[in-house]
């Protein structure tokens, strides 16, 4: 089911129709974006629960939190083929189920193993929707307004983590802190954003790009129109020539050399995605204030702090990516990362708890918000050529997840070693990153999407 299009003969002059229809578009798609930022901040306010509940060792646990991770690879890995083949919208509506499914399997688990199943469920949800939200947003927005309109896919994560924290304090502060069944009420509230994702998914319309890969042209050229492109026809004609090749076979063409740079460039910025340690602290954030001193209702509560700070950065980001460009805001965030994990490293170190960690992490967040954080979706998209992007932005995602779900897993093993550690290694690989982003990485802001494959040597 897609949207109304505006008639040819008021295209024109309903300039504020079409960009409402476009805003409409980007609002649903990124629900699923706030669902995969809310099933990635929860599981740190039942962390602790689930320790007693089912008798979990450090390695178990890291288990716990990683099952969903492990869904997330699979859901990015194998979301290319339904998505080039049926499209962006139904792929979304199929995450929108998983993601309902996944909220009450959790909620309602008997036993761990039905829990990891129903965490494995909202994780095939996460990984499909961190590739085809972005995806989707990225083939509709024109070039100029790119770079916001899919920082409000970030936007949508962030307000998710922040939702999360907010739920998770909400319910420990209703029923008690200690109360055994927290953590089944933390999980559950995700069904509620499932379930209007579910709803509004099928009314947004399909992606011009896919349309005209389908050689469906004036249904494309309709959703341009609708939209509020500038020129439908010409763009309806850059579209079909750069996706010619995509007609011969996605698959095979991802793998020839004149796609390299640009691939390698997106596994570049995923790797560091989740080398910069944001998901260690997000899924473990009450835990690290607990290691570092606090009682369990004072980390819940900094752990709000933390996701207020990520809101307010995103906010910031939003307003500065297509005026100072990706590249800037990454070498930016690479220098207040370096500080910012050489703080918490010393605070363990010192065996001190106060401000100085509440500090670190909202540095840590913070940067993580205004530069990887809101860069990552764009660039990735921008970056990868028009015939290969789902398959090679499967891919990539595969592979950020698969680095997420071993950091997950190991942060609680190494941190009782050394927490001081594993801060200055996730220090360490910002250096890295503010070298290789510096020398390497081009600037995509502006650009539009056929014109970046073309400076890349892609000519399809």
């Amino acid at each position: 089911m897609a949207m109304m299009y505006i008639p040819a003969d008021q295209q024109q002059s309903g300039t504020q129709n079409t960009s409402g229809i476009l805003i409409a578009s980007v609002a649903v798609a990124a629900l699923g974006s706030f669902l995969f930022g809310f099933d990635t901040a929860v599981i740190s306010g039942t962390t602790d629960a689930l320790r007693n509940v089912f008798s979990l060792s450090e390695n178990l646990l890291g288990l716990t939190v990683s099952s969903a991770l492990l869904g997330t690879m699979a859901g990015a890995l194998l979301v290319a083929r339904p998505a080039d083949r049926w499209g962006r919208q139904p792929v979304l509506s199929t995450m929108a189920l998983l993601f309902l499914i996944s909220a009450l399997g959790c909620a309602f688990s008997g036993n761990w193993y039905l829990l990891l199943l129903s965490r494995f469920i909202g994780g095939v949800a996460v990984g499909g929707t961190s590739v085809v939200s972005p995806m989707y947003i990225t083939e509709i927005a024109p070039p100029k307004r790119r770079g916001v309109l899919v920082a409000i896919a970030q936007l949508m994560i962030v307000l998710g983590i922040l939702g999360a924290y907010c739920s998770n304090f909400a319910v420990a502060a209703y029923f008690g802190a200690e109360h055994l069944a927290n953590w089944r009420w933390m999980f559950g509230v995700m069904a509620l954003p499932a379930a209007a994702f579910l709803v509004t998914v099928f009314l947004i319309p399909e992606s011009p790009r896919w349309l005209v890969k389908k050689n469906r042209m004036e249904e494309a050229q309709k959703v341009l129109s609708s939209i509020g492109h500038e020129n439908p026809q010409a763009e309806l004609e850059e579209m079909a020539q750069s996706l010619q090749a995509e007609r011969s076979g996605t698959h095979q063409a991802l793998f020839q050399r004149k796609h390299l740079r640009p691939v390698l460039l997106a596994v570049m910025i995923a790797v560091f995605n989740q080398l910069d340690g944001i998901n260690a602290v997000l899924y473990y954030s009450a835990d690290i204030f607990r290691m570092a001193g606090a009682d369990s209702a004072s980390a819940l509560q900094q752990s709000m702090i933390v996701g207020l700070t990520n809101l307010v950065m995103t906010l910031v980001a939003m307003t500065l990516i297509d005026r100072l460009g990706r590249k800037a805001l990454l070498l930016m965030g690479s220098v207040t990362f370096i500080f910012s994990h050489c703080l918490a490293a010393y605070v363990f170190y010192a065996q001190i708890h106060s401000w100085l960690m509440i500090a670190a992490l909202m540095g840590i967040v913070g940067t993580h918000a205004y530069s990887q954080g809101a860069v990552v979706w764009v660039i990735i998209n921008e970056l990868l050529p028009n015939s290969i992007r789902a398959s090679a932005g499967s891919l990539v995602c595969f592979l950020m997840w698969l680095l997420c779900a071993l950091i997950s897993w190991g942060f609680p093993v190494i941190a009782k070693i050394s927490a001081a550690g594993i801060f200055l290694f996730f220090a360490l690989m910002m250096v890295l990153q503010l070298f290789l982003v510096w020398k390497y990485l081009p600037e995509t802001k502006g650009i539009s999407l056929e014109e970046l494959q073309r400076q890349f040597g892609v000519k399809d």
